[in-house]
């Protein structure tokens, strides 16, 4: 079985709620909650999306990636080699202006759909004409990863940083001029610019004492307070994604 765990309350971090999946289900990995505050909306293993409804109804299927799986096959799965038909979820965001849910799928790319869930439209699965790997995945000993930008309107992907060790994450800044990306190989925090003086350029934010996998908080704090703090950073909103 999986926990789900998440603080809704900037200013007091002892302040934890944790949820059980339903049996059989494992590796939930990024959770997100609607423009309503509905939720939380998580990614499991087998490749579905769920929606926690609250204490008496649970989680329900909100949403999958892969117009082959089938319920019979994927439902409740662990095998890697179903990867390819029943897919995997690693990252979600949503669109606060839409109420889309933008789903990174480790196998086939960069989807949305629309506020009632159903099945994902594939929306990129390249960048720059090289082929997603493993979206948000990690695979010690490359420095393959890159930091990737979907731009709605355009319709383009494009290629933020490169060369970077298991990336992991991302999630921008609430003012939206940065973006912090997660090496998880090299136990870091990178920050890439947006806009500024910097805009375009990278450093080190953070050296962390053990492996960072997702970036995720509360969405009206800064990186800049929280850094003082813990660490971490703001929520992101924006469909951005990571590739190893």
């Amino acid at each position: 079985m999986g926990l789900v765990g998440w603080n809704l309350c900037a200013s007091n971090y002892s302040s934890f709620s944790m949820i059980q999946l339903p049996p059989n289900m494992t590796g939930p990995e990024s959770v997100a909650f609607n423009f309503l505050g509905g939720g939380p909306y998580v990614g499991v293993a087998d490749g579905r999306i769920l929606k926690w409804l609250g204490l008496g109804f649970g989680f329900v299927e909100f949403a999958t990636t892969s117009p082959k799986r089938t319920k019979e096959l994927c439902d409740g799965t662990t095998d890697p080699d179903l990867g390819p038909i029943c897919r995997r979820p690693p990252g979600l965001s949503f669109n606060y202006a839409t109420g889309e849910l933008y789903i990174v799928d480790a196998y086939f790319g960069l989807q949305v759909v629309g506020f009632r869930g159903g099945l994902g439209t594939v929306l990129a699965t390249a960048a720059e004409g090289i082929p997603f790997r493993f979206l948000s995945g990690n695979q010690p000993n490359e420095s393959t990863g890159r930091l990737l930008k979907y731009n709605p309107r355009t319709k383009q992907v494009t290629v933020l940083l490169a060369g970077l060790a298991s990336a992991i994450g991302p999630a921008v800044s609430a003012n939206n001029t940065f973006v912090l990306v997660s090496e998880y190989q090299l136990r870091r925090l990178q920050k890439f610019y947006l806009t500024g003086p910097k805009a375009n350029t990278s450093e080190v934010f953070l050296n962390l004492p053990g492996s960072q996998a997702k970036l995720r908080g509360p969405p009206q704090e800064t990186f800049g307070s929280r850094r003082q703090k813990s660490g971490a950073g703001s929520g992101a909103h924006n469909p951005n994604g990571a590739e190893v």
